[in-house]
C-alpha cells in the first residue's frame, strides 16, 4: 500500500490491530454512498455513511448508518440522551472533523465526540465505511469499528 493512502483511518485501525480492507477508486470529488459503493462494487445494505450532528447541548455527535436510509432524528437524539439534534453544516464539517465531505471517516476526527452506529450494522461479519479521503472506502468488522470508536448500536434510521 503507497504511503500516500494511508489515512487516519487506516492508522487508527493498523496501531489497534483491526483487520480491514482498504479500497480504492477513481474520484475527485464528493459523490454519494450509493454511487460509491458501485464504484467499488460493496454492497448497498453494507455500505454505511458517516453523520456529524450536533444536539440541544451543543455537544457534537457522529452517526454510522446505511447509506440508502435516513437517520430518525427523534431516534438518534434518544440514543445520545439528547432532547434534539440536527445535521452540521457542510461548511462547518472540516473545521469539526478535520474531513471533507465524501471523506469523513468515523475513525480519526480531529476529536473523539460520542458516536453511535445504526443497529442493523450488527447484522453484519463487514461492513463498508469511508476510509478517510474522497477515493477510500474501508471494509472492517462493525464491531471492531465499535471497540476502536467507543461507539454504541441503536436503532436511528427511520
Amino acid at each position: 500500500m503507497g504511503k500516500e493512502l494511508k489515512t487516519n483511518a487506516v492508522r487508527i485501525l493498523e496501531r489497534n490491530k483491526i483487520d480491514y480492507e482498504l479500497i480504492t477508486y477513481e474520484c475527485d470529488e464528493f459523490i454519494d454512498g450509493l454511487h460509491t459503493a458501485e464504484l467499488t462494487g460493496a454492497p448497498v445494505e453494507q455500505s454505511y455513511k458517516t453523520l456529524v450532528m450536533q444536539g440541544k447541548s451543543k455537544q457534537y455527535y457522529v452517526f454510522v448508518i446505511p447509506i440508502a436510509k435516513e437517520v430518525d432524528l427523534k431516534a438518534a437524539a434518544r440514543s445520545v440522551s439528547e432532547k434534539s439534534v440536527e445535521m452540521i453544516h457542510v461548511k462547518d464539517l472540516t473545521a469539526i472533523t478535520g474531513y471533507v465531505r465524501g471523506g469523513c471517516s468515523p475513525l480519526g476526527m480531529k476529536k473523539q465526540f460520542p458516536t453511535v452506529i445504526d443497529a442493523t450494522a450488527q447484522g453484519y461479519s463487514d461492513i463498508y465505511i469511508s476510509g478517510g479521503r474522497i477515493g477510500t472506502t474501508i471494509r472492517v468488522n462493525p464491531l471492531a469499528l465499535a471497540r476502536v470508536t467507543r461507539a454504541v448500536f441503536a436503532d436511528v434510521i427511520s
